[in-house]
């Protein structure tokens, strides 16, 4: 019997798996393709997936491969200066392509113990009061106590369970590409600066290695968007919209995406869930796709291990949908407004204008900005201080900072006056004594945290503590 299987290796299902063995539970992800994916889909990591890698010690991985890059520009393509003083330790954005993020998060979840079985497909499931079996494309039965669907847009898991995924279908469609042009680069980008005043879902970017990363709007929506562009519909389509086709040839890959938006009814049915694409699909707008993905992975990580570890205290692993779906359906409602916005009919125009001059204040363009790096995201946890359902930024403290703390991915009590205990919880939960280095950065005596950086209590009272402990990480031991 194994703890979790993971449908999909990709991004989601990868941090998944590293969150899980954090906490030793035996965990195998399958991916139904043999090698990873070369193609670069998401050009990077926003900021709340940035901090979600420093509090797993993984961020100077991907610094490492990664480029900084200021904040702002992300709604509907409207450039802004980003806001003063974000409410974060890591004010930018970092570029990097989804095959380094990819490849990053499974070494990860390698390292930490998971199972990585690849060319397996999931072809089917059904579930008890015990666990789940799932069949494979080989006939092969695997039996796991919980299944987590992290396979994709199309998933398997989601069709299978019988989820409903109600939405819009494509409307308008994309073809994206990577390959070879013989344009001057000069001649290129001035072209490019002309057509996107007008058309913004076109571009033609170098990629460093000789290729260029190509994006032009298609002709209309593909019967079955399985089927790649072909290069002559590529060179028709640019020559539609910028009147040359730039001389592409030698593509490295070809696809195709559209603007559907859909959200699954629910992300849990007894011991399967769901997460990232097979539980959202959403236009690109913002690059918010791979983030989305990776946060829902870090919510429902620590919550899926206590139930396995037989810990969890009622309705927590049910709080995971609570949480992520209506998250998931503010980033569904901001991409379908940035997608209007990037019309080319005289009414979006004139309603981007207006939108243009109203995120010249600084509040507009700070709201904006947060929903789309997400570090405005309050989980309800119900009246109270305003920092309750909020992830806490890293914050200096006397002996270092707060996310070099969180590694282990357990709870923590960060106590500023030294008076508070965690007796009973100590195996779930670190007791922090310590201070903050700037009072301005958190002026609270003590604040009770979540795995993921969400914050539970604030306050100074022990017996207020021990009533929210257990709501959190169950009963105490012993």
């Amino acid at each position: 019997m194994i703890d979790v299987i993971v449908a999909g290796g990709g991004p989601t299902g990868m941090m998944l798996a590293g969150e899980l063995r954090l906490h030793d539970v035996h965990v195998l992800v399958l991916e139904k393709e043999a090698e990873p994916a070369r193609y670069v889909r998401s050009l990077g990591l926003h900021v709340r997936s940035i901090e979600v890698m420093d509090q797993r010690g993984l961020l100077e991985r991907f610094l490492a491969h990664g480029k900084k890059y200021p904040v702002g520009g992300f709604f509907a393509g409207i450039t802004k200066p980003s806001p003063d003083r974000l409410d974060t330790a890591h004010g930018y954005v970092l570029g990097i392509p989804q095959p380094t993020t990819d490849r990053l998060l499974a070494e990860h979840a390698a390292e930490v113990g998971a199972e990585i079985r690849r060319g397996c497909e999931l072809v089917g499931l059904s579930q008890d009061e015990h666990g789940v079996t799932v069949e494979l494309a080989d006939g092969t039965q695997l039996r796991s106590r919980y299944l987590v669907g992290c396979d994709g847009g199309r998933s398997t898991v989601r069709k299978l369970l019988g989820v409903d995924f109600p939405g819009e279908p494509a409307r308008v469609e994309t073809l994206l590409g990577e390959m070879e042009l013989t344009e001057d680069p000069a001649a290129l980008a001035a072209i490019v600066a002309e057509v996107r005043k007008t058309q913004l879902r076109f571009g033609a970017g170098p990629l460093g290695d000789g290729a260029y990363r190509v994006v032009v709007p298609a002709a209309g929506v593909a019967e079955d968007r399985t089927v790649p562009p072909t290069l002559e519909e590529f060179k028709q389509q640019l020559r539609v919209t910028a009147g040359t086709d730039f001389g592409v040839h030698s593509p490295r890959w070809l696809s195709r995406f559209g603007d559907a938006t859909r959200l699954a009814e629910r992300y849990r049915v007894d011991r399967v869930l769901l997460a990232g694409d097979a539980a959202h699909i959403h236009p690109p707008m913002g690059g918010q796709g791979l983030n989305l993905g990776i946060q829902d992975a870090f919510n429902l990580g620590w919550k899926l291990a206590a139930e396995v570890g037989g810990w969890a205290p009622e309705g927590l692993l049910d709080s995971y949908h609570t949480e992520r779906h209506p998250v998931a359906a503010d980033v569904l409602d901001n991409t379908r407004a940035q997608g209007e916005l990037m019309s080319t009919e005289p009414g979006p125009r004139s309603v981007r204008r207006l939108l243009s001059e109203l995120m010249n204040f600084e509040e507009v363009n700070r709201y904006l900005i947060e929903k789309i790096i997400a570090i405005g995201v309050r989980y309800d946890f119900g009246g109270g201080h305003e920092l309750l359902g909020r992830r806490m930024r890293d914050v200096e403290l006397k002996r270092g900072r707060l996310y070099e703390l969180m590694h282990g991915g357990r709870g923590l009590l960060l106590d500023q006056t030294g008076r508070l205990s965690v007796a009973g919880w100590a195996e779930r939960v670190d007791h922090v004594v310590d201070v903050v280095d700037d009072s301005e950065e958190l002026d609270v005596p003590a604040a009770l945290l979540r795995p993921d950086g969400h914050v539970a209590w604030v306050g100074e009272d022990q017996q207020e503590l021990l009533r929210q402990l257990p709501r959190w990480f169950g009963a105490a031991a012993g």
